[in-house]
């Protein structure tokens, strides 16, 4: 009989030892403070947007009197704020957002200057959004789609000029991408100081044309300060489904685009993280969030998992690194 009473007593006490190791390990509660949600570049850009957007709709789904907190931490191509994330303990409550700059593009250009691994340092949560980089040209230019432009560079090496939001961006990588996919053709790259300057200068037909994401251009384009005629995504977007993809244009394999993910410290608990991308997931299958980012040229992502993030960042990084080596780029900080 008392063999039989320790056997019940210990089966009924089974789950609560369960569930008090497994918060033992995460800690009393999740989360039992702010959750601080770093974007790495100056407030109101579209990256900011949708941080803030998520950033809002999340914290409810997290828990009672769950609170997020955007904080712009800006500088370096953003490494400063990715810095301070990978910094921070790994228990939830400091999370990043990732952009090509962060985990690509600066890392892939200076890996001897960047203050962390891009892959190693980090632990994937989940994609939030993404958006294509577009090919752009003056509202005067006489091309029409890429296969025109690429004809002239060809029959006129190194006589046009083409411009980026600054050297290391992804438009900048973008355009050395297509210069690589149409056999080496040459032209003068001008970075300019953010995406602003260089609608500035298409719109003045002071490039032959530009690599920017569709958030930049979209409104201009729409208002015919100048023209689309390609874009970097697998797909025709449906903002501008009469523009076709550089892959349609014949460049084979060619994709480009710009991105949003979360991100935390390595090592983070695996049952905050799943949580973080339920939530996440959640809020980016909202209609009315989908709605608004798309205004911002924005395809918001709601079905990726901590695993398929990781996969996508690290492809993402040695997409980069190639097209630095190919083009042999070395840009210093």
């Amino acid at each position: 009989m008392l063999t039989r009473r320790l056997s019940l007593a210990a089966l009924m006490a089974a789950p609560f030892g369960s569930a008090f190791a497994q918060g033992t390990a995460q800690g009393p509660a999740w989360p039992d403070r702010v959750v601080s949600f770093t974007i790495p570049f100056p407030a109101g850009g579209s990256a900011d947007l949708l941080a803030r957007l998520v950033a809002d709709r999340m914290a409810p789904l997290l828990g009672a009197g769950a609170r997020m907190v955007v904080e712009n931490r800006a500088g370096a191509g953003g490494t400063i704020g990715s810095d301070h994330v990978k910094r921070q303990p790994a228990d939830g409550h400091a999370i990043l957002l990732g952009t090509p700059s962060t985990h690509g593009t600066v890392p892939a250009l200076q890996p001897d200057t960047t203050p962390y691994d891009p892959i190693a340092d980090f632990t994937a949560i989940a994609i939030l959004g993404r958006a294509p980089i577009a090919l752009a040209v003056p509202a005067n230019s006489p091309h029409r789609d890429p296969q025109s432009l690429i004809a002239w560079l060809r029959a006129n090496p190194g006589k046009g000029s083409w411009g980026s939001s600054g050297s290391g961006s992804v438009g900048h990588l973008a355009g050395e991408l297509m210069a690589l996919s149409a056999g080496g053709v040459q032209a003068e790259h001008i970075p300019y100081r953010g995406g602003a300057p260089l609608v500035e200068a298409l719109t003045k037909a002071e490039v032959q044309y530009g690599w920017e994401p569709l958030g930049s251009l979209a409104a201009g384009a729409r208002d015919g300060l100048f023209r689309l005629i390609g874009m970097g995504s697998p797909t025709r977007h449906p903002l501008f489904p009469e523009v076709a993809t550089m892959q349609q244009a014949g460049l084979a394999g060619f994709e480009a685009s710009t991105w949003n993910v979360m991100l935390g410290p390595k090592g983070m608990p695996p049952a905050i993280v799943a949580r973080l991308n339920a939530a996440a997931s959640q809020v980016l299958a909202m209609p009315d969030v989908k709605a608004r980012l798309a205004t911002a040229g924005i395809d918001a992502v709601s079905d990726s998992t901590p695993a398929s993030t990781a996969a996508f960042v690290a492809g993402e990084f040695a997409k980069f690194k190639d097209i630095v080596a190919r083009a042999r780029l070395n840009l210093a900080r």
